[in-house]
């Protein structure tokens, strides 16, 4: 069965229109540079977003396969990934 149960939203989430903007940017910044290597600081720096948004928006490009998230702590896109 579903979990109808309320949620309250995070006060640091985007809404649905702006998220949706910040993956597709993000997204294309790493398609335009594929050796683009960035730490969630400079993310936060390079995207101009705030911690928990650059976070989430990475991560989940990360879930996709599109990013990898290396031990040294840089995001990068998969094909350039050895």
């Amino acid at each position: 069965m579903f979990d109808h149960s309320w949620k309250a939203r995070s006060p640091y989430r985007l809404p649905d229109l702006l998220w949706k903007a910040a993956v597709n940017r993000i997204r294309a910044e790493f398609e335009e540079m594929p050796s683009l290597r960035v730490t969630l600081a400079e993310a936060r720096r390079l995207f101009g977003l705030p911690d928990p948004a650059a976070t989430w928006v990475l991560r989940c490009l990360a879930r996709e396969g599109f990013l990898v998230h290396t031990t040294r702590g840089e995001y990068i896109r998969r094909a350039a990934h050895p």
